[in-house]
């Protein structure tokens, strides 16, 4: 081990800083974050550095370093460009015995500057010893992903109990077995939920009176199918469920994502093929967080937009079980932007509608006529079955059958389809388009073709047509001109 990591108390202690730079600004503000006094020596002073003296956050103490400026000091940072007035700087402290941190020469530091995870009074630090800086901010990144924003106050609420529990359990064993509980059960929900009185209750519950096993659910969004697109809140709670519940649209990708030791369950729903009907899916989000469980409930897109996760949460709620929710990238804001078609635009749409294509559209109250209108986006989720009855409503109601359209099929993974044409092609292109599949329409569904960005091209009806005649190099080496008849058909 070629560094002892320690944590320093730096409250009121007095650093001296040498260089007024950047770099020096930024040791300087982790300084200040730790309740250092901050003292200044360099030539000039950065805009950043200069604004903290004008302040009176830190003091400029002199424009040329000498030795008895340690005197007073706990540790010394050198962080100029001059490597003579650095290897000065570190000869006079070790001289001192004071700590001392040369920026980017680790032969001369005593002590170094790790990459902090900062969840105070939870804090991680992790440091490669100088040799692979980049190394270790990476880790840094990945342990941020990992570690709840919210875990400090956590903490800072155990801090306050922990005499209580002392007095309350009188050996180890009991308080270790007690905090494991709390930290994994409903109270950190709650904190997680920012329902601080609610968690200490929780903890009081706990601790003093019968014990309530009760777990949790939270419904999480899992995006439209990019692992990159689930969120940070999201990664950290499939992470830590006990039991995951995930529909049919949430990718390999994604469930590889699940803590390991984790039960998951499909109770995904596709049209016609129901693998787990509603009723059956809420019994059991209650009947594994009764058993004392974390439950998650994984949905593709975002749980509050035609995922049902009002309808779970009104169950949850009835039941008495603790829940949260992690919003998601829905599939209309994912897919599209994937597909670089622009939702709304200054020139094209000045508004835009998300639709169910899933319902009986003859009988679910959708007003055809402002529908029918231009200058807007339409985006209709599960709408490939009843893409007939869409074009002819919108049709039919004013909308005109030139309008530009796209369907967008498996959007955002790596086997993205994109089929544009115009409305009065919109039963046909849906024919062709895998599923789950959205369909856009209206006059922004032609940027595609200028904005595309991820994925295959766009594919026309007329391109489709011609891949599925059997015949067609026949016709064309044979007979010419039929060929070109079909061609312009097409």
């Amino acid at each position: 081990m070629d560094y002892l990591p320690i944590f320093a108390d730096l409250k009121h202690r007095p650093v001296l800083v040498v260089g007024g730079g950047d770099i020096a600004a930024r040791k300087i503000s982790l300084l200040l974050s730790a309740g250092a006094e901050v003292f200044v020596v360099a030539k000039s002073l950065s805009h950043v550095v200069a604004k903290l003296a004008q302040t009176q956050q830190i003091q400029w103490l002199a424009q040329e370093f000498d030795a008895s400026q340690l005197d007073d000091i706990f540790l010394v940072i050198a962080a100029t460009n001059d490597f003579a007035v650095n290897a000065q700087v570190f000869q006079a402290a070790n001289q001192r015995h004071r700590l001392i941190n040369v920026v980017d020469d680790p032969a001369r530091c005593s002590f170094i500057f790790p990459s902090i995870v900062d969840r105070s009074p939870i804090i991680v630090a992790v440091s490669s010893g100088g040799k692979a800086p980049v190394l270790a901010r990476l880790l840094r990144e990945k342990l941020e992903a990992l570690l709840p924003k919210n875990l400090g106050k956590a903490a800072e609420i155990a801090g306050n109990w922990r005499e209580r529990v002392k007095q309350q359990l009188k050996t180890i064993t009991e308080r270790r077995y007690f905090w494991e509980r709390i930290f994994n059960g409903r109270f950190a929900a709650l904190v997680e939920a920012h329902r601080v009185s609610d968690a200490e209750q929780e903890l009081e519950q706990q601790l003093y009176h019968q014990q309530d096993n009760t777990g949790d659910v939270t419904l999480v969004g899992a995006g439209p199918g990019d692992a990159g697109l689930l969120t940070l809140r999201g990664l950290q709670a499939i992470q830590q469920a006990d039991v995951v519940l995930h529909d049919a649209l949430v990718t390999d990708e994604i469930l590889n994502l699940v803590r390991r030791d984790a039960e998951r369950i499909n109770v995904g729903k596709r049209a016609g093929a129901h693998a787990v009907q509603q009723d059956e899916t809420n019994k059991l989000l209650v009947s594994l967080a009764q058993q004392g469980k974390r439950v998650v409930r994984l949905k593709g897109g975002d749980p509050f937009i035609f995922g049902r996760g009002g309808e779970e949460l009104e169950v949850l709620s009835a039941a008495g079980i603790p829940y949260q929710v992690v919003p998601g990238i829905t599939a209309a804001a994912g897919v599209t932007a994937y597909a670089g078609i622009p939702l709304t635009h200054r020139e094209h749409a000045q508004s835009v509608t998300f639709i169910t294509g899933h319902a009986r559209l003859e009988s679910n109250g959708l007003n055809w006529s402002q529908l029918a209108q231009g200058q807007q986006t339409l985006a209709i989720y599960m709408g490939t079955v009843k893409a007939s009855d869409i074009q002819q409503q919108l049709i039919a109601h004013g909308r005109a059958p030139s309008t530009s359209i796209a369907v967008i099929s498996r959007g955002t993974r790596l086997d993205q389809q994109v089929l544009t044409g115009e409305l009065h092609q919109l039963n046909e292109l849906a024919k062709h388009a895998p599923t789950p599949a959205l369909l856009v329409i209206g006059e922004v569904a032609a940027l595609h073709q200028k904005l595309s960005w991820f994925g295959e091209s766009a594919q026309s009806l007329q391109e489709l047509s011609l891949q599925e005649l059997p015949t067609s190099q026949h016709l064309k080496q044979n007979n010419p001109a039929l060929w070109r008849s079909v061609v312009n058909l097409a």
